[in-house]
Order: structure tokens, then C-alpha cells, then sequence
């Protein structure tokens, strides 16, 4: 048997499944909704009768939103009854005010309604994003509309989205509607999102990503001003006219910077899964290639990555035995990679990333790169690229 508090609970869970659809092409297929009520049969009443009259005397003093309807019921032992057998709401609206969201809804309905109307291509993307309708400010729809508009009126502007010539429209309140902004752009247009990001929808510019890039001979850092420690597009850093003997690629920033000069070698770092961005960079395949990173699934599935673009790749301090010699310094990885195994990675590295998945020494361990001394580091980074350099000169 349900009382108002039961309605109220079944109702807000309907609501959180169902509300967007209220607002879409066929509202009208959810109205009117009939919530039973539970009503008991006569053995039930029999077996708890205080409770039966309360329920009814509960419902009959109820005077909330909606419409109650009453069933005659001629009972054996208890003769007629006239019980509450379900409440009907005939709209959303009604369902809304039930629960306490009639504000929010009536500010969705009628933004969505109004907004529809202009423009109905936009009626199933609109509905998906009842948030926005329901709790952006007046100013921030509006300003979305008049980026809609605008982006309607100049299709393919090859803009950077802050030169977009509208009040307000800087990068705080840009970046985190990028995706709402990309739906509705796409669905104004008729255009399957699919995988599209917010640039390419918009037709809007995008800005050059930077690499860092560390110049670690003494000769190279003279063919670039002397500089040694340089953060550049991909592009601008491909047109270097040089040929590195040998390319470092570390994992994590702080271990770039502490890097000492070595005869010939650049690195780059702090690129995490964006290693790709150096298939860019065409002297890098006639250069020797180290990767270090950490000793954690994702340190491998970054090395496994990278070696997809450039199959030369040999990694440093990824072993075993380095994992190993530190056990003071294991830490706990918050998170491993799902993959089970990388066909890029060696028979040796795959045998670690195995253990790590496994368990095999600890619960989710990871050594860091930067927690080895690096008067231990150091050495064995020289030995490594002395050797690759070597077996690359041997290549050719």
C-alpha cells in the first residue's frame, strides 16, 4: 500500500529516468500516468485492518496535485469498501510539482518550447540536455542561443573560439560547454556527431598543441639560439634542420628537466599517452630512440604505444631487475590498464607488466621513475644510450 511518501519516492525515480523524454517529440505517449496504489486484497485487511483504514483515511484527507480514483470493493467478511485504488497525473507538470522541480521544469519547458520552435531540428539534441534548459542562468542561455546563431550564420569560420565576435564568449564560460555547444551545432545542421570533436563541428580553429623538448648537446642547442629547453608546436619542432643521434622520450616532466647533457640527444617529455604526436617529427626515425617511464601498466601501455610509431623504441630502466632492486620505493598505481597484454612490448617487459596485473609482488605496485636515485639512474641512462647508438650505427 502506498502513501504520499511512497508516490513521492516512485515518482522521483521515474522522473530521473524519464524526464527528458517528457520534453521530446511525443510527450504525449507518457500522459496520462496511472500510479497504482496498492490496494489490498480482503485477506490482506483481515490480517491488518489498522493499517488498511489509515491508508485509506490518508488518501481521503490527501489534497495534493492529480486526481484519486476510488474503487467499490464487496468483500465477503467486510462488506463494501470504497478504497483508492491509483492516482493519475495527467502531465509532467503535475509529476514536477509532486516532487518539488515544478520551477525547474516549467524553466525547461518553455526554454525548450520557445528555442523548438525556431529551430525544430534541434528537438531531440535540446531534450537530451535538460540541465542546460533547466539551470542555466538567463544570461548563459541566451549566450548560448547567440552562439548557436552565430555559428549557424558563419558555417566553417576557421576561427580561433575566442575570436568569436560575441559578448562573453571567453574560454571560462567556452570550455566546459564544448560538448553541448557540438551536439547542438550538429543537429542544427542535420549532422551525425559521430566522433566529432567541438573544433571540427564548429569549424573552429584549434590551438597547436605544445611539446617540450630538452636540447641536450652542447652543438644542437647552437643550431636553435642556444636554447636548451624548448616548448614549440609539433610542426615547428619537425622543421628543425638536424639529425639527434639519439631521442629520449621520459615519461614524466620533472625527470626531463634533471636530465645532464649527453652528445647528441634531445628528449622529450612529459608527454603521457600523447606520445603520438611525435609520428610528427620525421629525424626522429634516424635517431637511436629511448623511452623511460614508470615501472605501472600505464607506463607500458605508453611504451607499447610508442613503439607502434616507432618500432625502434628500446626502453630504459623497465625491467625487472630495476623493479626489483628498489622495493622501498614501490607506491601503489590508483588505477591499472584494462589490457591484458601489448603485442608491442618485448618478451621481457611483457613478463613485468604480467606480474604488476597479477599481483605477482604487491597490490597494484608501481615503481616511479623519479624515486630512483639518480646516481643510479643517471649511469645507466648513459650505458643505455651508448649502447643504442651503437646498435643503430651497426643497423646501418
Amino acid at each position: 500500500m502506498k502513501l504520499t511518501d511512497s508516490v513521492r519516492l516512485w515518482l522521483l525515480r521515474r522522473y530521473a529516468s524519464q524526464h527528458r523524454d517528457w520534453l521530446g517529440a511525443e510527450p504525449e505517449r507518457h500522459w496520462p500516468l496511472t500510479i497504482p496504489l496498492g490496494m489490498p486484497t480482503e485477506a490482506e485487511a483481515l490480517r491488518q485492518p489498522d493499517a488498511v483504514r489509515a491508508w485509506a483515511d490518508g488518501w481521503r484527507a490527501w489534497r495534493g496535485v492529480g486526481e484519486l480514483r476510488w474503487v467499490e470493493r464487496r468483500w465477503r467478511v467486510l462488506g463494501v469498501q470504497t478504497l483508492p485504488e491509483a492516482l493519475v497525473l495527467r502531465g509532467p507538470d503535475q509529476a514536477a510539482m509532486w516532487i518539488g522541480e515544478q520551477d525547474r521544469w516549467r524553466r525547461a519547458l518553455a526554454r525548450f518550447t520557445e528555442t523548438t520552435a525556431r529551430k525544430p531540428a534541434l528537438t531531440r539534441a535540446l531534450a537530451r540536455h535538460y540541465d542546460v534548459l533547466a539551470d542555466y542562468s538567463d544570461p548563459d542561455f541566451q549566450r548560448l542561443l547567440d552562439l548557436l546563431a552565430w555559428l549557424g550564420e558563419h558555417p566553417a569560420p576557421g576561427l580561433y573560439p575566442r575570436q568569436i565576435p560575441l559578448a562573453g564568449m571567453d574560454s571560462k564560460w567556452l570550455e566546459p560547454r564544448r560538448n553541448v555547444v557540438a551536439e547542438l551545432v550538429a543537429a542544427a545542421v542535420d549532422d551525425d556527431l559521430g566522433g566529432k570533436d567541438f573544433h571540427h563541428v564548429c569549424g573552429l580553429k584549434r590551438a597547436p598543441s605544445l611539446v617540450r623538448m630538452r636540447v641536450l648537446d652542447p652543438a644542437l642547442r647552437a643550431m636553435v639560439g642556444g636554447m636548451g629547453d624548448i616548448s614549440a608546436p609539433v610542426a615547428s619542432l619537425a622543421g628543425i634542420p638536424w639529425q639527434p643521434s639519439t631521442v629520449l622520450i621520459v615519461e614524466n616532466l620533472q625527470t626531463g628537466l634533471a636530465l645532464e647533457d649527453l652528445p647528441g640527444a634531445v628528449a622529450f617529455m612529459g608527454l603521457g599517452y600523447a606520445v603520438d604526436a611525435l609520428a610528427a617529427v620525421p629525424w626522429i626515425d634516424s635517431a637511436a630512440c629511448l623511452y623511460w617511464g614508470d615501472i605501472d601498466t600505464h607506463g607500458y601501455a605508453i611504451l607499447h604505444q610508442a613503439r607502434g610509431r616507432f618500432p625502434h623504441l628500446a626502453s630504459v630502466m623497465m625491467d625487472e631487475a630495476t623493479m626489483l632492486r628498489f622495493p622501498t620505493l614501490w607506491t601503489e598505481e590508483r588505477s591499472q590498464h584494462a589490457a591484458g597484454d601489448f603485442a608491442a612490448l618485448t618478451m621481457e617487459e611483457r613478463a613485468v607488466y604480467s606480474a604488476l596485473r597479477n599481483n605477482t609482488w604487491g597490490q597494484k605496485l608501481r615503481l616511479e621513475q623519479e624515486r630512483i636515485a639518480w646516481d643510479v639512474a643517471w649511469p645507466a641512462l648513459e650505458e643505455a644510450v651508448a649502447t643504442a647508438h651503437a646498435w643503430r650505427i651497426t643497423l646501418r
